[in-house]
């Protein structure tokens, strides 16, 4: 919820915003995917406090505000990324399969209360100091870290052996394992696309409520609600374990995709449309809990790191799909509408033009500057070229 008002606040463009988390999903999603990398060298507690030290790190820079916020971002999806892939490798660790489905139903209701409260209270203090809720990240990290530490869950370095051979970290090795068992390429694909719901959700709803006139309080009351939702997640275990998993899953997708069908469709009346997408994070909390257990229950125990790697990218890759989606829709969108109004209010030859005009921009400007930063090493801050055109003037 803080997250992206303040970067609206920094870059005063949703446009740019968009650019912004796409780049931090791919370095959140490369992250991830070296984890398993980095347990070759370090025991998986090391590597666990590594990804919740870069919390404290985005505490810092999210301190200093301004557009330092986006190394802030970037550093929190690091340590999220992280930090996710060690929390699934010890719960395939240390939990029964059976008890997967009570496992995230009883997560998501005692997170019930911090990603309720949270939120709202965030974007309140933001109101004090844009710095104040980044001093509960700080604090929050510090009582992880503290946790792991005394709980000694253990270092589970990734040395298991598989046919008498070593299982390998290389990426590409494990993404080709991956992609050779369908039922954990098919829950991953339902985490990515219930993910994609959240982004959309938490990182636009604030967005969209501050461009039509709410407020910056909607964006956090708004993701406030839909987190209230947790605490009947045992309610919803129970129902799910009534009937199956397959309908669980099913409707939480075909109910929540239509509810955010119809938040497009009311556009024009802002409170209807925040109405509508807060009705289809209930939805959401549903595949919460059931959507993952699929791919959980289908892990090889030779393979747990490395497949929690490739699950916890869902949460990157939804980050990339989602942010890019938006950037292509209020990007080339307006790209479009623009040009076509042209043909309109001048003539299809202008209208032509000036859509080339913005498509080759970035590669003149690549043409005419390239060589900027090097002259700015060397202490020339005025082109060269343009100070004798001035004395000659």
């Amino acid at each position: 919820a803080v997250y992206p008002l303040l970067m609206y606040r920094a870059w005063g463009d949703a446009v740019v915003v968009s650019k912004w988390y796409l780049g931090v999903g791919l370095f959140s999603l490369l992250t991830a995917l070296t984890v398993p990398m980095l347990t070759r060298y370090l025991s998986r507690r090391w590597v666990y406090a590594l990804g919740l030290s870069l919390y404290l790190l985005s505490a810092v820079f999210g301190m200093v505000g301004g557009k330092a916020t986006t190394a802030a971002l970037l550093c929190h999806a690091m340590a999220a990324a992280t930090a996710f892939v060690c929390f699934n490798a010890y719960v395939l660790d240390h939990v029964a399969k059976p008890d997967f489905g009570r496992l995230e139903s009883l997560r998501l209701l005692y997170g019930g209360a911090g990603w309720t409260v949270g939120p709202l209270l965030g974007v309140w203090l933001m109101q004090l100091w844009s710095g104040a809720p980044f001093v509960i990240v700080a604090l929050g990290a510090m009582g992880m870290l503290g946790l792991i530490w005394r709980m000694r869950l253990g270092n589970a370095r990734v040395h298991v052996l598989a046919n008498n051979r070593k299982v390998s970290h290389n990426p590409i090795v494990f993404l080709r394992r991956f992609f050779a068992q369908p039922r954990l390429v098919a829950g991953w694909f339902f985490a990515v696309m219930r993910s994609c719901g959240w982004w959309v959700y938490i990182v636009y709803v604030g967005i969209f409520a501050v461009q039509n006139g709410l407020g910056d309080q909607v964006g956090g009351m708004a993701t406030s609600l839909a987190n209230a939702g947790l605490f009947v997640a045992p309610l919803m275990l129970r129902w799910i374990q009534r009937h199956s998993v397959r309908k669980a899953v099913r409707s939480g997708f075909l109910l929540g995709g239509g509810c955010f069908i119809l938040a497009a469709l009311v556009s024009p009346w802002p409170w209807a449309t925040v109405a509508m997408l807060v009705t289809g994070s209930l939805f959401l909390v549903l595949l919460d809990i059931c959507g993952g257990l699929p791919f959980l229950m289908s892990v090889k125990p030779s393979q747990r790191t490395e497949m929690s790697a490739v699950y916890s990218s869902f949460r990157d890759v939804s980050g990339i799909i989602s942010p890019g989606i938006a950037w292509l829709a209020l990007g080339v969108g307006g790209l479009l509408f623009r040009t076509v109004h042209l043909f309109f209010i001048r003539d299809v030859e202008t209208g032509l033009v000036w859509m080339t005009k913005i498509l080759t921009d970035p590669f003149s400007d690549l043409k005419l500057y390239y060589k900027s930063p090097l002259y700015l090493l060397k202490g020339e801050l005025i082109d060269p070229g343009l100070d004798k055109h001035v004395k000659r003037a």
